[in-house]
């Protein structure tokens, strides 16, 4: 996977002497291009990519009144993950209000089935997958030295109330790794999500998945996953603030999300 360093100069190695500054989002990604060629995995091209975001952009108009660069910066995540944005729900580029800088920005949401696809993509992963459980279930969960998970879904129409999610795991070599979280759980953590009450938000129209992808990251941790890959998927629900416009004369990059760069300044 490209790094930033390698994307600038890429940029610049590539991009005509006399080009002109880019005026429309269509331009901007056209400029862009290149650098997320680089950045790309081997199994997704940048024309499928450039014509999905397009797609996402035309259809959700808050998209085009959004800041500039913290839409670029959510396109180029979803470049460096390998993520279709759109209807598949791998990403999501999802606008919100900031009412401190009195701006729209994107905020880029990895989905449950983006998620499960990255998981599988550390070859070390057998299977993993997340269900979502109902009052009317038949669920045992228990932890201690022998931990237990069980679970018979009804077959009534009344499923009941939602209760939570579990995801489960099985490694190449043999183990596995599970993990259950209560409804209380999901809430809070789609409680700091900025853009989570937003009529954008997959969690207004996709509450299960978005529940399911939560328990699969929260796993996240125990997987055997490569740092590099850790590090991208922190970016999640986050907002990627700086990507200058594109031109031969200025750098093109991805800052990290104000969450992520706070957090690292309070370890610091």
């Amino acid at each position: 996977m490209a790094t930033t360093n390698e994307l600038k100069e890429q940029m610049k190695q590539q991009a005509p002497t006399q080009a002109k500054k880019p005026k429309t989002i269509e331009d901007y990604m056209k400029q862009m291009a290149p650098a997320m060629a680089e950045a790309l995995p081997k199994h997704m091209s940048v024309d499928r990519l450039t014509r999905l975001a397009m797609t996402t952009i035309r259809t959700t108009p808050a998209l085009r009144e959004a800041d500039v660069s913290s839409l670029l910066g959510a396109v180029m995540q979803a470049a460096q993950l390998g993520l279709e944005p759109g209807l598949l729900g791998q990403c999501y580029l999802l606008p919100f209000k900031n009412g401190k800088k009195g701006i729209t920005e994107v905020q880029f949401i990895i989905g449950y089935k983006g998620m499960i696809d990255l998981a599988r993509r550390s070859g070390h992963i057998q299977s993993i997958y997340s269900h979502a459980v109902y009052e009317n279930d038949d669920f045992e969960y228990e932890l201690g030295l022998e931990p237990k998970l069980k679970h018979t879904p009804t077959m009534s129409t009344d499923k009941g109330a939602f209760v939570g999610a579990y995801a489960v795991a099985h490694f190449k070599d043999g183990g596995h790794q599970f993990e259950f979280m209560s409804k209380a759980d999901i809430e809070k953590r789609k409680g700091r999500s900025k853009a989570a009450n937003s009529n954008y938000s997959p969690w207004s129209t996709d509450y299960e998945e978005m529940a399911k992808k939560t328990v699969v990251r929260h796993m996240w941790k125990y997987l055997p996953i490569s740092v590099e890959m850790q590090e991208q998927v922190a970016y999640d629900e986050g907002v990627g603030r700086s990507i200058k416009d594109v031109t031969p004369e200025e750098d093109v990059f991805v800052q990290a999300p104000d969450e992520i760069l706070e957090a690292e300044a309070t370890e610091a």
